[in-house]
């Protein structure tokens, strides 16, 4: 087994346990969550807690076949860490990056995964394994975990929003996942909330993910920087601006640089708006936030809330929480499980 760094093992509901002196209250299902780098693993019970757990590299170079070997590897890794049989294992959750057809299982053409080309991956998992297989996106996978174990517990309408190298999220409405029509719901990042704004990876211009997401905080610094501003952030990477990161201005801001507050104040105010929009548009109860642009914590969730209390009507302003997520590092793991255990219910 090759573990390149452990789950995180500190959130109480999803702590590490031995499954000798554990005894869940129904067959563990596993949680699989695929990324472009690193495929994580877990067998999980239906409080939430990890009983096995693998981390492995998704190697996504070596193409689509060595890539569903290592998934394979990986499940059967837990299935003996954790000391069961593939029949006492109840389903198997995968998030994978979009875009998804849910209705066949199928990964269609993931940008990080160079040559998979609608790959059947539920299928093949569910063929090799002989246990039944659910496939969902991985930011609506996230959602779930949140609203399952998370920060999202006995909330029946909430919004999961991550931000970080990109800008995604998931619906919870009426305490089920909600996918749309034809299985986009959720794609908050490509809200419009600047017609003259940057150009963003999907081709359209003021996109949540080009004004809000990592690299775009750290690009507005690069501009600001070229233009001539005095600022921190070039004594913190050495003159080299493509050192910069959303992380190094935000250590900036917290020295108190103006330039440094005044990007992540533009970047939360747009944000914000983005918010407000869906608050009008679905009343929900709760905003919980991933990813690593989340680390700003107040400097993300105080902008925000007071956008959205600016500018949204003030009942439904007033219903709504905004909070941190919870799962941590094991976000996609749980959520991959909670996915499988929530077809079940």
């Amino acid at each position: 087994m090759v573990v390149d760094t452990p789950l995180d093992p500190c959130y109480p509901r999803c702590h590490l346990v031995d499954m000798e002196e554990h005894m869940p209250s129904q067959q563990p299902v596993i949680g699989i969550d695929l990324g472009g780098t690193k495929i994580a693993t877990a067998l999980v019970d239906a409080s939430g807690e990890i009983l096995a757990h693998d981390r492995r590299k998704t190697l996504a170079r070596e193409g689509r076949d060595a890539v569903v070997a290592r998934i394979l590897e990986s499940a059967r890794a837990v299935i003996g860490e954790g000391g069961v049989e593939p029949p006492q294992v109840t389903a198997v959750g995968i998030g994978a990056p979009g875009p998804i057809d849910l209705a066949a299982g199928v990964v269609v053409a993931p940008p990080n995964l160079p040559g998979w080309d609608r790959v059947p991956l539920k299928q093949l998992i569910e063929s090799d394994l002989g246990i039944t297989t659910f496939l969902e996106n991985d930011a609506n996978a996230a959602a779930v975990g949140e609203h399952r174990f998370g920060a999202g517990r006995g909330v029946d309408h909430m919004i999961y929003v991550v931000v970080g190298t990109g800008v995604g999220g998931g619906l919870i409405l009426d305490g089920r996942l909600y996918h749309g029509a034809s299985g986009m719901a959720g794609e908050i990042g490509h809200i419009v909330v600047k017609l003259d704004g940057p150009v963003c990876a999907c081709g359209n211009c003021g996109c949540l993910e080009a004004l809000t997401s990592g690299p775009s905080i750290a690009r507005e610094a690069r501009q600001r920087i070229a233009q001539g501003q005095s600022t921190l952030i070039t004594e913190l990477v050495q003159g080299d601006p493509d050192r910069i990161t959303s992380k190094i201005v935000a250590q900036a801001a917290d020295h108190g640089d103006e330039t440094a507050k005044s990007i992540l104040a533009e970047a939360m105010h747009y944000l914000g708006l983005g918010m407000a929009s869906l608050v009008h548009t679905l009343n929900p109860e709760l905003i919980v936030f991933g990813g690593g642009v989340s680390n700003l914590g107040e400097r993300m969730f105080g902008p925000v809330r007071q956008v959205i209390a600016d500018v949204a009507f003030a009942e439904a302003a007033e219903a709504v929480r905004v909070a941190p997520a919870q799962l941590g590092d094991n976000a996609g793991v749980l959520g991959a499980a909670a996915v499988a255990m929530s077809q079940l219910d």
